[in-house]
């Protein structure tokens, strides 16, 4: 090289260009130089404008660039809010400028006055520049006629902490500073020009040289080179290489072709067709010469890709060119890769599918489900029995129950679901339930141990066609709750040890989620169990109301849901019903609470409004108290509470927060009262009103919980109208099948809030078996009413208890006499008992007490609680009413008033 290029000096232009250029080198060589030129030229041309464009955009950059640094320089803002902020900022700029390389900065307020400049007489004269955009908050670069003469500058805004534009900077060259550096570029450009034009001349000449020494062959070392590098490389690739002739004839084979074919060492000039170590379908390709593209073929134990083009489509000599790649082991890999993705997507679909609910049963039906039939054909669980029930299960396997089966078919031999048996000892399962770890039969009709379980069945199963399982425990928290046993039949291949881990990571995402479910399900038997002892176990003994109830625990939780039927003093009987929001056994204990406290207070013959003040009074304390050790108070408690009287037929109720109830009346039409909304219990602070219905004999009264209603697929309202549609058009149906039918109606198969309903129809008491008596405030008086009463007493047959009842009427009589106030009105009432009442319009109530030897009273009452069975004291809004009670003879025949279009005896003197 270092000889040419000291040839290549030697030379001049003259002896150059003294070849003629009439020959075809010569004209070559003078096309060449002419194209050399006017390339070069067209590049310097180029460069020059090129040079300019990016000297121009360097400016327009640098500029923009220092006034953005300086916009944002400490102080600035400072300086501009100073009194003299030229006196601060004049020399700012200028050593700014001097450092940047530019030409002028320039601040200025927002009205373009000039704070800076280089030239000082220009400081407070207006800028020269649009401002608008800047002050828009926009970088504006522009050309102008300055102070300096023709500038190109760039302007951008100053803000605030809020972002508000207070001033503006500019900072530019001058244009005559930017042409003078793309002079200063020029002579460069121009000799850079000019050593290239003469090297690619010098270039050009020795091609041309090279050309007339040298016309249709390369030099001999040359040729030796290329075939080295050509057969290097073709022996050397890890792909086989095929020529292929039109006719057939096999040209070329690297190493590799003859390696994956079996080629013999003489196989080229062959014919394919003859080759016997090559497959059918392998040579009908070769012989063909279409286009293949991956095909895989078989050679042998390989299996091989291959790829076949045409050699002539650049014009070169007809035939194929043939590449083969071994695909064996890559086919392995894939069939590996593919066989993981398919265990990681069952494993991610059983992580979505198992588990779903917090039942057992359906729980285990999941995991039995989820892998049929991507890993296995058949799939049993088998939980211990007490898991079922939500209790720990027992440390031997003696009472499984067979929790669910699946499969794909259904006339499978395995034992069905439901079935109850133990595990023999030497079982699979039997060791895997007491080891903890999962059990391999990979080969069930030559294995004896698993057919000790049921040898008939494992016949059965044998001549089914299934021939492998694997049992894996199902365990949590370090306790077996059971097994869980895949099955293969013939359509599948024998499990295996990966099976096995697949199988136990199944297995393990389920055990959770059946613990789970079995912890739910001990904790919610045992919030039913409590709900239904606090709940009332039977209605109580009365005469003044048909009952029929309902209560249905929430699938998902027992909630605080309750009622109550309370027989009063005088026939009267109190419905209540209530909801405590929430769920579990706090609220259950809630419910209970709440419940006793009501017939506590019904105990003292409160009023509703009264009984609900006193008991929202309760829920404020009991949330005052649990607050600071629990914080789970009494939070959204409801409760509606009415009394009905048979004998006026009048119904009093109040309610807190609570539904109002629904009547149904004797023809058929239902209404739901305005019953004055009180707030829940425990918020306080508000009074609770009452209202009074007088209904005729045969209404319904309706009470029920929100559960009955309320969805949340619909709303409040569209639940009314359900309930009203239920109860419509059906007066003398009897309670308990309104209750069946409503129920039917209204809620879903799995209701998601426990619900609690009660329905009674009123019944009046029968004028018959009421006495009514006004009394003159006179002791006189006392004894004409022990010959009334005890005329009544004879007429209703009830003679034997004249004397116990006058002793007891003389004692309430003259108590209302002596220490009363008019109007005195007793009542006589025979229903379960023998009532008499004695009312007055003073609300002082008497007291028992015991008299002293020396006493000459206070014995009376003393004497009633002895005599009567129950006896006590109600108030009214005119005063108060004294009451006792006596029972009747065995042979009295209780009286149960008929009650129109009711079903059942009537009554009977």
């Amino acid at each position: 090289m270092a000889n040419r290029f000291a040839r290549f000096r030697h030379l001049s232009v003259k002896r150059l260009f003294s070849k003629s250029t009439r020959s075809v080198a010569g004209q070559v060589l003078v096309f060449q130089v002419a194209l050399v030129v006017l390339l070069v030229g067209c590049a310097v041309i180029a460069l020059v404008l090129q040079s300019e464009r990016d000297t121009s955009a360097e400016a327009r950059h640098r500029s923009t660039a220092v006034a953005q640094t300086f916009a944002h320089s400490p102080g600035v803002l400072e300086a501009l809010e100073s009194p003299d902020p030229s006196k601060i900022l004049q020399p700012l700029t200028e050593a700014a400028r001097r450092a940047a390389g530019v030409d002028f900065i320039v601040v200025m307020n927002t009205e373009g006055i000039r704070y800076t400049h280089p030239l000082p007489d220009r400081i407070g004269k207006r800028f020269v520049g649009e401002i608008g955009p800047s002050l828009a908050g926009k970088v504006y670069v522009e050309s102008v006629n300055g102070p300096l003469g023709r500038e190109v500058q760039a302007t951008v805004p100053i803000r605030n902490d809020d972002n508000q534009v207070v001033a503006l900077v500019s900072a530019g060259m001058k244009v005559k500073n930017v042409e003078s550096q793309v002079y200063r570029q020029l002579p460069i450009i121009l000799g850079a020009g000019a050593a290239a034009l003469v090297l690619s001349t010098g270039v050009t000449a020795l091609v041309g040289r090279r050309l007339r020494r040298q016309t249709h062959s390369l030099a001999p070392d040359e040729m030796t080179l290329m075939y080295e590098h050509h057969d290097t490389v073709l022996h050397s690739v890890r792909e086989g290489v095929l020529i292929v002739a039109p006719d057939g004839r096999l040209m070329l084979a690297n190493d590799e072709a003859r390696r994956l074919l079996e080629l013999p060492p003489d196989v080229e000039g062959r014919r394919v067709p003859e080759l016997s170590g090559l497959d059918p379908e392998t040579k009908e390709l070769l012989v063909s010469g279409r286009e293949a593209t991956d095909e895989v073929h078989l050679a042998g134990d390989r299996l091989l890709a291959v790829n076949q083009r045409p050699t002539d489509r650049d014009g070169g000599p007809k035939g194929t060119v043939v590449t083969l790649r071994d695909s064996t082991e890559l086919q392995a890999v894939t069939g590996r890769a593919e066989v993981a993705r398919e265990r990681l997507r069952l494993l991610y679909d059983a992580g979505l599918q198992i588990g779903t609910t917090l039942d057992v049963l359906r729980t285990a039906e999941e995991l039995a489900c989820v892998p049929i039939p991507r890993f296995a054909d058949f799939v049993t669980v088998d939980l211990a029995d007490a898991v079922l029930h939500g209790e720990e299960p027992a440390p031997t396997a003696n009472d499984m129950r067979r929790a669910a089966v699946c499969g794909i078919r259904d006339d499978h031999p395995l034992s069905g679901q439901g079935r109850l048996f133990a595990y023999q000892p030497a079982t699979p399962q039997a060791r895997g339930y007491g080891s903890g770890r999962s059990q391999l039969v990979s080969d069930l009709p030559t294995a004896t141990t698993w057919r000790l379980q049921d040898p008939e069945r494992a016949a059965a199963i044998i001549d089914y066609g299934i021939h492998s399982l694997i049992t894996a425990p199902i365990q949590a928290r370090g306790v077996v709750l059971g097994m869980a046993t895949f099955w293969r039949a013939q359509d599948h291949e024998r499990f295996d040890e990966e099976d096995l881990s697949l199988a136990e990571e199944l297995v393990a995402r389920a055990a959770i989620s059946i613990d789970n479910a079995r912890r739910y399900t001990r904790e919610h038997a045992m919030a039913v169990t409590l709900q239904r002892s606090l709940l009332p176990q039977a209605m109580p003994e009365q005469n003044a109301l048909d009952i029929a109830y309902r209560y249905l625990p929430a699938q998902s939780g027992v909630g605080g849901d309750w009622f109550d039927v309370i027989p009063l003093p005088g026939s009267r009987v109190a419905l209540a019903v209530g909801d405590v929001v929430g769920h579990g056994l706090h609220a259950a204990a809630t419910m209970g609470r709440l419940r006793t406290a009501v017939h506590n207070f019904s105990a003292l013959d409160l009023p509703p409004d009264e009984l609900l003040s006193h008991l929202d009074d309760l829920v404020g304390r009991i949330d005052q108290n649990e607050a600071t050790a629990s914080a789970s108070g009494v939070v959204g408690a409801t409760c509606l509470y009415g009394i009905y009287d048979p004998v006026t037929r009048r119904y009093v109720m109040a309610r807190a927060g609570h539904l109002a109830p629904a009547l149904v009346r004797p023809d058929g039409t239902v209404s739901f009262p305005d019953v004055p909304a009180g707030p829940p219990l425990g918020v306080g602070g508000m009074p609770f009103q009452t209202a009074e219905l007088c209904l005729e004999e045969g209404t319904q009264l309706v009470l029920y919980t929100d559960g009955l209603i309320e969805d949340r697929r619909r709303d409040l309202d569209v639940g009314m109208e359900m309930l009203r549609a239920a109860l419509a058009g059906h007066p003398t149906r009897p309670p308990e099948e309104t209750c069946r039918d409503v129920l039917d109606r209204l809620l879903p198969e799995r209701p998601k809030d426990d619900v609690a309903l009660l329905v009674a129809r009123t019944r009046q008491l029968p004028a018959d078996r009421i006495a009514d008596w006004d009394v003159r405030q006179d002791p006189a008086a006392v004894s004409g009413m022990r010959d009334a009463v005890s005329g009544k007493l004879e007429e209703w047959g009830l003679s034997e208890l004249a004397f116990t009842m006058e002793l007891i009427l003389s004692e309430l009589t003259t108590n209302a006499i002596r220490y009363g106030a008019e109007p005195i009105h007793v009542r006589l009432i025979r229903d379960r008992t023998l009532i008499c009442e004695v009312s007055d319009g003073s609300s002082t109530s008497p007291h028992l007490r015991y008299a002293a030897t020396t006493d000459e009273g206070g014995r009376g009452l003393f004497l009633v609680s002895q005599m009567a069975e129950r006896w006590g004291t109600r108030y009214t809004p005119t005063g108060k009413v004294l009451w006792a009670e006596q029972a009747l003879p065995a042979l009295i025949e209780e009286p149960v008033p008929a009650v129109a279009g009711a079903e059942g005896p009537t009554a009977q003197e």
